[in-house]
């Protein structure tokens, strides 16, 4: 008696089973959303004597949105940026000055958040708030290992909220940035300050000027890694680095993660 009720069970959960159709076995559960961040380009320069007014509202932007809300990288370029010499720590870098010529910068201190116009950092709050309202197409996750300055970086890209279809097209791009770096500045009163300390300073480009194409759907994830060796001049403590999404629409997603030794 037992195992013919063991059986008719068996027949029961066969017969139930083959009812259920293809299109019933997976069904798509949208990712998760993600709150946005934004990215300010700060073309920023050490013999620019009204940068370091930029460099306070960043700070402020920051406290007030949190800095993972608000990335900021300092672009020191262009005639007011300065190369070292014997004699000074100099910030400037021939990547920055590509990126300088490239969005034809005429004045500093100016920037842009999310690769929208150059504005000047009066304008910065305004745009901010509308990038915050938006929601975030892609998720990027860093995972970071150094040993004996060599850095290792993987980039994980998700598409969470992108069109049905569709499919988010653009580059993605990954930047090495130090904060804490003591070297001169020229202040708004026209003095020198020698112990001037920078934040965000860009100092590479990991995977080129530019980056490197990508596209991905929504629940789609891409995943890179990339190798580069960090500079004796460089603080690792100090050293982070900032990942972004960006097409022709801005840049789409950014983050920013500290090196791990």
């Amino acid at each position: 008696m037992r195992a013919a009720v063991v059986l008719s069970a068996v027949l029961f959960l066969t017969v139930s089973c083959s009812h259920i159709g293809d299109d019933e076995r997976l069904i798509y559960v949208k990712p998760a959303a993600v709150s946005r961040s934004v990215l300010i380009e700060d073309f920023t320069g050490q013999r620019c004597v009204n940068c370091p007014s930029a460099n306070d509202e960043i700070a402020r932007l920051q406290r007030d949105y949190g800095d993972r809300a608000v990335i900021a990288v300092g672009i020191h370029a262009g005639p007011l940026g300065f190369y070292t010499n014997s004699r000074y720590l100099g910030l400037r870098t021939e990547t920055g000055d590509a990126y300088f010529d490239h969005w034809q910068v005429e004045y500093q201190p100016v920037g842009m958040v999310d690769r929208s116009e150059l504005l000047d950092f009066s304008s910065w709050n305004g745009r901010i708030r509308q990038q915050l309202a938006k929601t975030a197409p892609v998720s990027i996750t860093l995972e970071t290992t150094v040993a004996d300055r060599q850095l290792s970086v993987q980039a994980t890209v998700l598409g969470v909220d992108v069109a049905p279809g569709s499919t988010l097209a653009g580059n993605l791009q990954l930047w090495l940035v130090e904060d804490n770096v003591t070297a001169f500045q020229l202040m708004p009163d026209g003095m020198l300050n020698d112990a001037y300390v920078h934040q965000h300073v860009f100092r590479a480009a990991v995977n080129g000027t530019w980056g490197d194409a990508l596209s991905v759907k929504e629940g789609e994830t891409v995943t890179r890694r990339y190798d580069a060796t960090l500079s004796d001049e460089w603080n690792v403590a100090e050293l982070s680095v900032v990942a972004f999404v960006y097409n022709e629409a801005g840049v789409q997603q950014v983050t920013k993660v500290k090196l791990k030794e």
